[in-house]
């Protein structure tokens, strides 16, 4: 089946987005920006978007792409998921943006919450975890605390870390947020 011209269009607008948004952050980008970036219209943004937010949505959807965890050794969780963390965050920008946005947005703060929410707590009952939303929250407190030292602020120590440095360094750290006794 041919690609159509409005799939191409709407995949600009979204690449455009994603980068925008990465760049300026959500309350500093603009419809205008995006669509110079696209090289469309800024009609046509708001044509397949009907608004900054909606696009915004859009642009942040993400699919944390959980790996199955069942096989694994229970001492052995927290290391698939940073390693899984990574992968995710170096592959598609679109978690960073994402993060980036929710520092100083609302909506980009829900969304990834509900992230989480949705995605990893679910992963996590399904693991057979008691509390899988308070681990599912504390779990968050490592990614996203790594990923933004990491990829937003570039703290020359946690940037230099090579992948397996962090796997065997925060691993450990998450397994106990999955296992261990809570308060």
């Amino acid at each position: 089946m041919a690609e159509r011209k409005s799939d191409r269009t709407r995949a600009a607008i979204l690449a455009a987005a994603r980068e925008r948004f990465g760049a300026d952050g959500y309350e500093r980008a603009t419809i205008r920006a995006i669509a110079a970036d696209a090289a469309i219209d800024p009609a046509m943004v708001m044509r397949y978007y009907g608004s900054k937010e909606k696009l915004f949505a859009a642009a942040a959807e993400f699919d944390l792409r959980l790996p199955d965890l069942a096989g694994l050794p229970r001492d052995e969780l927290g290391q698939a998921l940073i390693g899984h963390f990574l992968e995710r965050w170096e592959d598609d920008d679109t978690l960073r943006v994402l993060l980036r946005a929710a520092v100083t947005n609302e909506s980009a703060a829900a969304r990834m919450r509900q992230l989480f929410a949705a995605q990893l707590a679910p992963r996590l009952r399904d693991l057979g975890v008691d509390e899988p939303v308070l681990r599912a929250g504390l779990v968050a407190t490592q990614t996203l605390g790594l990923a933004l030292c990491r990829y937003i602020l570039e703290l020359g120590p946690v940037t230099a870390l090579s992948h397996e440095a962090i796997v065997t360094t925060i691993g450990p750290t998450l397994t106990r947020y999955l296992t261990g006794p809570l308060p």
